[in-house]
This record gives C-alpha cells, sequence and structure tokens, in this order.
C-alpha cells in the first residue's frame, strides 16, 4: 500500500490491547494512527486531527458505537467509518450503515480486512450486498432471536430494561442471552 493517503487513522476502541495491536499493524501499513478509548476522547481526537479513515468498536464499555457515526461524521463529512463488533448481526450491520458507516466487519478480524475495508472505494457498502445475497436456506431459530433481541436492542439505544420490556422477558434472561456468543447462522457442511 504504497500510495496510502497521509491523513491520520483514528481507532476508536475501549480494549487497548487490541487497539494497540491493531493499531501497529496499520501504522506498518502506511497509515498515521491515533487512538481513542472512549466517545469523550475519540470527539477531541477528531476535533484536533480531522481524521480521514476511523475504525469504531460498536461496544465502548457502557457507550454505543453506533451513537458516536453520526457526531464523528459530522465533525469530519469525508471520514470513511469501519464499524467492528463481536457481537455481529444483520440488525447492527443495517443500523450503522443508516448512521453514516461505510462498511462494518465481525471480530476477529485483520488487519487487511481492515485496510480493504477502508480504501474500498466510495460506492455502496458491502453489507448491502452481504444482506441481497443471504443464504436461502432458513436461519436456525437460535439466530432469528439473536437477530430480533440486537434490532430491539438498537431501537432501545441499548437500554437493557427498556429492551427487555419490549420483548417480554426478564432483564436478567436478556443479559444472559446477551452475554453468549451469537448464535451461528447455519452449521458447517462437510
Amino acid at each position: 500500500m504504497t500510495d496510502q493517503p497521509a491523513q491520520p487513522l483514528l481507532i476508536i476502541d475501549d480494549d487497548v490491547t487490541f487497539a494497540r495491536v491493531l493499531a501497529r499493524a496499520l501504522s506498518s501499513r502506511g497509515f498515521e494512527v491515533i487512538t481513542a478509548g472512549n466517545a469523550d476522547d475519540a470527539r477531541a481526537l477528531t476535533r484536533r486531527h480531522h481524521p480521514r479513515y476511523c475504525v469504531l468498536d460498536l461496544k465502548l464499555g457502557e457507550e454505543n458505537g453506533l451513537r458516536l457515526i453520526p457526531e464523528l461524521r459530522s465533525l469530519v463529512p469525508d471520514m470513511r467509518v469501519l464499524l467492528l463488533t463481536g457481537y455481529a448481526s444483520i440488525a447492527t450491520a443495517v443500523e450503522a450503515i443508516k448512521r453514516g458507516a461505510h462498511d462494518y466487519l465481525a471480530k476477529p478480524v485483520d488487519a487487511d480486512a481492515v485496510v480493504r475495508a477502508l480504501l474500498d472505494g466510495d460506492t455502496a457498502p458491502s453489507v448491502d450486498d452481504d444482506v441481497l445475497d443471504a443464504p436461502e436456506a432458513p436461519l436456525a431459530l437460535r439466530r432469528l432471536e439473536w437477530e430480533h433481541i440486537q434490532r430491539v436492542l438498537t431501537e432501545c439505544d441499548g437500554n437493557i430494561s427498556e429492551t427487555a420490556r419490549r420483548l417480554g422477558m426478564h432483564r436478567r434472561t436478556l443479559q444472559r442471552k446477551l452475554s453468549k456468543h451469537p448464535v451461528r447462522e447455519r452449521p458447517d457442511q462437510d
């Protein structure tokens, strides 16, 4: 990647180790990397450095990265935002794109995939293609439940109590379901 733009890349992730490893990998690929561990630092660094690229984690401690996307884009309108999450779902991917993210990747992710997502042209995000090319086989019931929970949680801006009320379940039950890893969409085929 020798023709890399010189503008800074902002990594926003509360996982210090992950942010440090990703920053090192992206620096070695020619980016000028700055990091933030929370939304307030991200806003301040965005105002100061006007980064062209941003890698944003969905969960920033108690904060939701989805809320930060429009704020960052209002500070730097041409910023390309890549949302990363360890809890991937179609609902959050669609919501991220609606709020202004250019792409969405599930963790774990390697630096080359991040670079490809950031440097892809300003064409329609690849998430839309993934949604349109969904497998014809029906999703497992547990996966559908996970998707529905994520959609309602997004509608409630991450409020667990309100989400539990809307879903008609106890708050602790919802927290247990959210603490589990997302269900795989379909079993591996031999």
